[in-house]
């Protein structure tokens, strides 16, 4: 099943899945926002850089019939907004990005290779892109989803988001526009701790 809930983008927002095996305490390394980084062959989490851009773009291409563009990926970087890629035996595999303003921060883009959905890799960048937001005050997370995607739309529900309104003609679609549903969560300080496991 594909999950993809991008939010936010210029507009438009997607998901897909994704889930990541501990490193050793040995290689283990911690980002500055507090997202572990390890340089192990299984799936982890680093900073996204414009060298990524490229395998990120093929990935958005194939996820996505109407992707974002390498100017609105490359904008975001130079925006510093929290971006991030997922890795596996050194390859990117999926992705994410953030936005945060005051005490409210926004999951622009979130996305995992299609040949990679189904292991609960989205659900573990989701978590990440959560925890950054809690880490940097934020007091709650939006982002956006297509009404078509209810695979997405579980995956926000079991992680307890909710959804608080729509956006008319949001998206673009083959036959038109397509609304989009607003979700959020509110952050309090055991969200992370009380999500379902995985």
């Amino acid at each position: 099943m594909a999950f993809v809930g991008r939010a936010a983008r210029q507009p438009r927002g997607q998901a897909r899945a994704v889930a990541g095996t501990a490193a050793p305490a040995a290689e283990r390394a911690v980002s500055a926002q507090g997202v572990e980084v390890s340089p192990t062959s299984a799936p982890s989490l680093r900073p996204m850089r414009e060298g990524d851009l490229d395998a990120v773009m093929a990935i958005e291409q194939r996820a996505y019939p109407f992707p974002w563009t390498r100017g609105i990926f490359r904008d975001c970087l130079k925006s510093g907004y929290p971006s991030w890629v997922m890795t596996e035996h050194g390859l990117v595999i999926g992705y994410g990005l953030l936005s945060i303003a005051a005490d409210e921060a926004h999951v622009l883009n979130i996305c995992v290779a299609p040949e990679r959905q189904g292991r609960g890799l989205g659900r573990h960048l989701l978590r990440a892109l959560v925890k950054i937001a809690r880490d940097q005050r934020s007091q709650r997370v939006f982002l956006e989803v297509r009404p078509s995607n209810p695979g997405a739309i579980a995956l926000y529900h079991s992680e307890g988001f909710n959804e608080i309104g729509r956006r008319p003609r949001y998206y673009p679609a083959r036959d038109g526009r397509e609304d989009a549903l607003v979700m959020a969560i509110e952050l309090v300080a055991d969200d992370i701790t009380t999500m379902p496991s995985l």
